[in-house]
Formats: C-alpha cells, sequence, structure tokens
C-alpha cells in the first residue's frame, strides 16, 4: 500500500491541531472533532499539552484515503518548540501550511515556508478561520503573494466570509475564468507548458501540469476554509490526494530510514519513530544505525525486538514496517533522535533552524535530587538533544539550553510530572558565540626541538568565514597520508577545542583546514595527535583573536497611537535598534532588530503598555559583535 507522511504545519493558534481533527474526523477515525481549549484532540496527549491548549511534542495519526495510508505529523506551533518542527521536516513527503484568515501572515509562517521551499516540500495552504470575525481573502491573498510566494493559486472563493454561516465556494477547471487564472500561473512557471499553450491550448491538461507544478515546488494551491465547521476541508483532502507526490518505494533493498522521535515505553524502553525510505524492517532484525558526532560518524548495532506501524489514528498494530511507512521500532538500545537506519548517508547534513540562542542554570529545590536530576535531564535530551544538559562551569550545576521562557516551563512541568524533581531556574541568559578575527597558520614537527615530546606533525590553518557559516573542518593533504583512526582524532580535536574559545564560548564560523600531517608507524598515536590538534588551536586562537557576538533577533510591533512613547522606552531600553517607524491617526508601527536576550521582558512589558492591544512579532535574525567588554563564560 503506498504512503503519503503528510506534516502539517503553521503559527501558534493558526488552527493546526484543529484542523488535523477534522481531517481525522471526516475520514471517520474519530466520531467528534475534538477541541484545543477542552484538552480532548488526538494528537495533543500530553497532560501537559491538554492543560495549555499546546503542542509541544509532533505526533503522528494515520487515516485511508481513496487506497493511500496518510501518516499525518501534527507538529508544534510555538518558537520555542521549534526542534521538533524541525526533526518532522526531515521526513515529509509533502505539507500543509496553516494561515489565519484574521491574523493573516506571521513570523512563523515566514519561517516554515521558506524553509519548506529550500527542502522542496510540495505544499499546499490552508487558510483557516474564514467563519472568525475580521477574516480576510483578497487582500490575505495579496498578503500571501508578497511575503510569502507569488506562485500561489487560490482553489475557491468564500461566501459569508468573516461569519458562522461562511461557505466556501470550490473553483473547477470547467470554470473559465479559474482556468484562465490558472493557465496564467502554469504557464509562467513552465516553458514546455507555454510552448504547448501556445500551439493548442484546448488540448492542455490543466490539472495535470497543475500537480507537476506543485510536486516540484512550483505552484501553491490555496484552500480556504474553517476547521471548527469544516467548510472548505473536503475540497483541501481532494487536493491533498490530487497534488501531493507519492514517492515510489523499493520494498527489495536493505531498509534505509531516519529516526525522527524518540520516546519510552511504560517500563522504560526506548521506543524509536523512524520514517522509512526504502527495504523493510521486521522484528529479530539486526539494524546499524549511524550518528553524528564531533564531526566524524559512528555506527551502533542493535536487534530489533518488535515493529508496530500506524494503522487507524494513534493506534498501532504490530506488523512489518513496509518502505515508505512510519514505524515504532523497540530493541535499538543506543537509538538517539537524528540517527540513520541502515546508511549514513542518510544523516541530516545540518539544521535549518537556528540551535538554540538561550541558556539556563537548572537546580533541584531538594539538594538530594541532584543525582536524579542529571538523569532526569539526559533523559529529556534523547527526546530534544537540543536541550544539550551540560555542566555550568561558573554555578558548577547542569544548564540547558532553550528557544524561550514557554520551554522553561514545560521543561520545568516534565521533571515535576514524570521524574518528581521539582526544580529552580536562574536567569536566562543569551548564548553568544566567538569569530575568529583573521587567518593563522601554525605547524608542528616531529623532532626534538619542537615544545611537545608528540610523535606527530600537524599543521592547520584558521580561517575566518562567512556570518552564519558554522564551523567546517576540510583537508588540504592527501586522505592517504594519515591512516583513519589519526585522521579521526584531529577532526574530533578541532570540534572539541572549539568548542570553547578566548572568552569561554563555542568558536564558529569559521574553516579549520589540515595542511601537514606526518607519523611514524605504530610509534605515533591517536592521543599524539589529539594532544597536538589542541595544541596548536590554543596557540592559534591567542594569535588570531576572536570577536563574541550576540544573538539578535528582528521584531515589528504595533500599538494604539496613543501608547508611542512607553513603547518607544520600553524598546529602548531593550537595547533596540529601530530600523523603521510610522504612524497613523490610530496605530503606530515599530520595527528593528534587539538582542535576543530581552525578547521575553519586552513581551511581558508591552500588554500593560498598551492595554493589551499591541501586537508583537519576532524572529531570531543573526549573530552581532559586542560593542564593549565582551561578556565570559566561565
Amino acid at each position: 500500500m503506498p504512503f503519503l507522511n503528510l506534516g502539517i504545519l503553521a503559527h501558534v493558534d493558526a488552527g493546526k491541531t484543529s484542523l488535523t481533527e477534522r481531517l481525522l474526523f471526516n475520514a471517520g477515525i474519530i466520531d467528534r472533532v475534538g477541541s484545543v481549549d477542552s484538552g480532548s484532540t488526538q494528537t495533543d496527549s500530553m497532560d501537559l499539552e491538554r492543560r495549555r491548549g499546546i503542542t509541544i511534542q509532533s505526533a503522528v495519526v494515520a487515516f485511508q484515503l481513496d487506497g493511500l495510508t496518510v501518516n499525518l505529523i501534527d507538529t508544534p506551533g510555538h518558537t520555542d518548540f521549534i526542534a521538533e518542527v524541525e526533526r518532522a521536516l526531515r521526513v515529509l513527503d509533502g505539507a500543509v501550511l496553516v494561515v489565519s484568515a484574521v491574523e493573516g501572515v506571521q513570523a512563523q509562517t515566514r519561517v516554515l515556508f521558506r524553509t519548506l521551499e529550500r527542502l522542496g516540500v510540495p505544499t499546499l495552504l490552508f487558510v483557516n478561520k474564514v467563519d472568525r470575525r475580521g477574516a480576510r481573502e483578497d487582500d490575505l491573498m495579496r498578503d500571501l503573494a508578497e511575503m510569502l510566494s507569488p506562485r500561489l493559486l487560490p482553489m475557491g472563493t468564500v461566501r459569508a466570509i468573516g461569519t458562522g454561516d461562511a461557505e466556501v465556494a470550490p473553483f473547477g477547471f470547467g470554470d473559465p475564468v479559474f482556468t484562465e487564472q490558472a493557465v496564467e500561473m502554469l504557464t509562467a512557471g513552465s516553458d514546455e507548458f507555454l510552448a504547448a499553450y501556445l500551439d493548442d491550448p484546448d488540448a492542455l491538461d490543466c490539472d495535470a501540469e497543475l500537480a507537476a507544478q506543485v510536486r516540484t515546488g512550483r505552484a501553491h494551491p490555496v484552500y480556504f476554509g474553517s476547521a471548527v465547521t469544516g467548510a472548505g476541508v473536503a475540497a483541501l483532502t481532494d487536493g491533498i490526494r490530487r497534488y501531493l507526490p507519492v514517492p515510489q518505494r523499493d520494498p527489495e533493498g536493505e531498509p534505509v530510514g531516519t529516526v525522527f522521535k524518540v520516546e519510552h515505553a511504560a517500563a522504560g524502553q526506548k521506543v524509536a519513530y523512524v520514517r522509512l525510505r526504502s527495504g523493510r524492517i521486521a522484528p529479530r532484525e539486526q539494524l546499524t544505525t549511524f550518528r553524528r558526532v564531533d564531526g566524524t560518524v559512528e555506527s551502533f548495532e542493535g536487534k530489533v525486538t518488535a515493529v508496530e506501524v500506524f494503522a487507524t489514528g494513534t493506534e498501532t498494530v504490530t506488523a512489518v514496517a513496509e518502505p515508505g511507512s512510519i514505524a515504532k521500532v523497540k530493541g535499538l538500545t543506543e537509538v538517539r533522535i537524528g540517527d540513520a537506519i541502515g546508511s549514513e548517508d542518510a544523516l541530516a547534513s545540518g539544521g535549518f533552524f537556528t540551535p538554540p540562542t538561550l541558556e539556563t542554570v537548572v537546580r533541584p529545590a531538594d539538594p538530594h535530587d541532584r543525582i536524579p536530576l542529571n538523569r532526569a535531564l539526559l533523559s529529556l535530551a534523547e527526546r530534544d538533544p537540543l536541550v544539550d544538559p551540560h555542566l555550568d562551569e561558573l554555578s558548577e550545576e547542569m544548564a540547558v539550553r532553550l528557544y524561550g521562557e514557554v520551554q522553561k516551563e514545560v521543561v520545568a512541568s516534565l521533571l515535576d510530572e514524570e521524574f518528581g524533581i521539582a526544580v529552580e531556574f536562574e536567569e536566562t541568559r543569551a548564548i553568544h558565540v566567538e569569530r575568529p578575527a583573521r587567518t593563522v597558520e601554525a605547524l608542528h614537527e616531529m623532532g626534538p626541538w619542537q615544545q611537545t615530546p608528540h610523535i606527530a606533525t600537524v599543521g592547520l590553518r584558521l580561517e575566518p568565514g562567512e556570518p552564519g557559516s558554522g564551523l567546517h573542518y576540510g583537508l588540504e593533504v592527501e586522505r592517504g597520508s594519515l591512516t583513519r583512526a589519526l585522521r579521526n582524532a584531529v577532526e574530533e580535536t578541532v570540534h572539541k577545542v572549539l568548542r570553547r574559545g578566548l572568552y569561554g564560548w563555542a568558536v564558529t564560523d569559521c574553516r579549520v583546514l589540515l595542511t601537514a600531517t606526518g607519523y611514524i608507524g605504530r610509534a605515533s598515536t591517536a592521543n599524539d595527535f589529539r594532544e597536538v590538534t589542541a595544541f596548536l588551536l590554543d596557540l592559534m586562537l591567542k594569535e588570531a583573536g576572536t570577536v563574541v557576538c550576540e544573538p539578535v533577533n528582528s521584531f515589528h510591533v504595533e500599538f494604539p497611537s496613543g501608547t508611542g512613547n512607553a513603547v518607544l522606552k520600553t524598546l529602548g531600553e531593550a537595547r533596540s535598534n529601530i530600523k523603521g517607524q510610522f504612524s497613523t491617526e490610530t496605530t503606530g508601527y515599530v520595527s528593528g532588530f534587539m538582542p535576543t536576550e530581552a525578547v521575553h521582558g519586552v513581551e511581558r512589558r508591552l500588554p500593560g503598555i498598551t492595554e493589551g492591544l499591541a501586537l508583537f512579532t519576532t524572529e531570531f535574525a543573526e549573530y552581532r559583535p559586542v560593542y564593549g567588554t565582551p561578556p565570559r563564560r566561565g
């Protein structure tokens, strides 16, 4: 049976979980549509999700659609849980991006759409909440075209928009007005289709061409509707089946897949959610998993003890996992999120979103819980590796990385409810980075005249890179000039040493190149190369110097015109750099940049100084050099 792995994505509160409920209801999986507010939805299964009314962890539900098994992945919308979204994006065949007809295109909407386009994930848009007061159609389509893509095709129109009686009238290729609009867009996306249109317009199959352009990311159908009333959802369902691709899989090949989620069964056993790209997975099968650690790939062997696949809703059945399916696999004791199954080629090449830019120290309310807290944090890190529990060198207590304050509250709740550990947090602080100020080289040659006794020749060059490029390691010597073990020792040491620069922050946005090598048979050891590499890097960092940079967010705020002075004062106290400002008789608008560390404080203060009427949107922009004395970490 063919499989379609479908993602539902949106800015928080746009209604993606409600849309998931409606799709399941229409497919006959559930007998009533659950409510996010009442905590009765299928995919928000955690007690914490039900209480807060937000999605925290990605969830999978399945339904049948005209002989197709759709594995629907509901993802978080809140920016604090963007890591969950990133993991889901790696396993999608297609996506539905949900936009509110009232709020329109929001910060997270733009981030998600750009990422889907970059990854080449075929995407449909669903404009939700057409039954809500303030819902828009024509001007919203203009906003979508301006902020997301001009390659959009509305697939229907809304009658009585903004009322409880809102209905959607679908368009079809029997309508000459719609067909003309579709042809205009499709000819712009394909020279071949344009040539065929000029040759014989009556012979065109516009529907097939639309499907082809959707699957290659050149077109995005837009459906209007309401997940609450069900208006327009049937047309969206038809579009999912008609326009999103169902890739062909190889059932006979070796099992190859990606682990995108890890949870623990009641008995504590690890359960890996695997998106299987080819081959099959059955119980008692021996699997190899691959993981990238400090720039090198490590492999682990494990024996599968049980396999379950999604069948109806959230229910799973014991079965052999077929290619294209999503399976829950038990028995892989070493497995972690992001591991590749069967082939290291399936490893992710890098993150789509910026890693967490904030961190906080967490300590147990009861000092006797210190060791249990460390174990509990490591368990949480198996679900979300970016939390990255680590020892804070200033306090000598555990610290975790965060995307925002809501995530901090979630971590506290999980530790309390699942592990019985009450915790306290220090004030959240920004994670800075260091960039090398200039290019430097260093060489250590074997011989008694060197500063170290190690039997190893190592030459290195450290070069500044483009902002946002990360840390890259490369060779300017033949791979055969060192054994694999010695070569790996150098690369691992580069990644390890550059976790901490001159001011204690990770060194990034640079390249380290191995420029010279030499060794003497078994006399040279991996430890020789580790210590020489670390010695050279310490020298090079001191010679090059580093620039400490802080994370910065872009922001846009709308507020009642009478509150402008208070808003500008608040932004000024947050060290904001204002880039745009204008006002109308009723509303003021300000945009610019502010340190990420200040965002939460601004969010907390704006409602009080604007009578709750401010609209504040923000997203990470970049790392910028710190002016004045650079802060030290430890």
